[in-house]
């Protein structure tokens, strides 16, 4: 064999194993359509369990209009307490819900809420906070927000005194709902219903 010859078996071989080579890499790597799917807010189709998320971050619902601002200028629909041990969630109980932003540009988060009253095949309620307004009162005053304390209950595992929202009532369709937390007293309710009834009128 000439050394021509040779050359030229040893720059197929290494042509070959190179394409070989190649062709193992490129068939590795996913398609740029093959992405993970990333876990989404309350909207999401993932298997979540529908708990509020531990770390209390914002969520973008993919609807962001499930849960909603109820526009309480023609006055408020009965106000009755009546918690009941059903599973259901029923007037005077604090439940776990996604509640938008004020700014209701799709961002919200899981939040207690108090549920005050059954409407239109849903609920209205006052999100909860664990925040003392006492202190920003005035300020959250000339921003026309209304906040009343309620204390303390079981919708909070640490026992944190938590005071509700008067000034955005909330409607919640009944599948909103996440888990129930706990029920006021009668006498907790009473009083929220009754600021209620001063801010919005009967």
């Amino acid at each position: 064999m000439s050394l021509l010859d040779r050359v030229l078996r040893v720059a197929g071989t290494v042509a070959r194993d190179l394409l070989r080579s190649t062709g193992r890499n490129s068939g590795s790597r996913p398609s740029g359509g093959q992405s993970e799917p990333v876990s989404g807010g309350p909207g999401s189709s993932g298997s979540g369990t529908g708990r509020p998320s531990s770390g209390g971050g914002d969520q973008r619902s993919e609807h962001p209009r499930t849960t909603r601002e109820f526009e309480t200028g023609r006055g408020l629909p009965p106000l009755t307490y009546s918690p009941s041990e059903d599973g259901d969630a029923d007037p005077g109980e604090v439940v776990w819900a996604w509640v938008p932003y004020d700014e209701n540009d799709g961002r919200g988060k899981d939040r207690p809420v108090l549920i005050m009253a059954r409407h239109n095949k849903g609920f209205l309620g006052l999100q909860l906070t664990s925040k003392d307004h006492d202190r920003d009162a005035e300020d959250e005053a000339r921003w026309g927000r209304r906040w009343l304390d309620i204390g303390s209950g079981g919708w909070d595992s640490q026992d944190r005194p938590s005071e509700v929202r008067l000034d955005r009532v909330l409607y919640l369709p009944a599948d909103a709902v996440r888990r129930e937390g706990a029920a006021v007293d009668r006498r907790t309710y009473d009083q929220v219903s009754d600021a209620l009834h001063v801010l919005h009128g009967r």
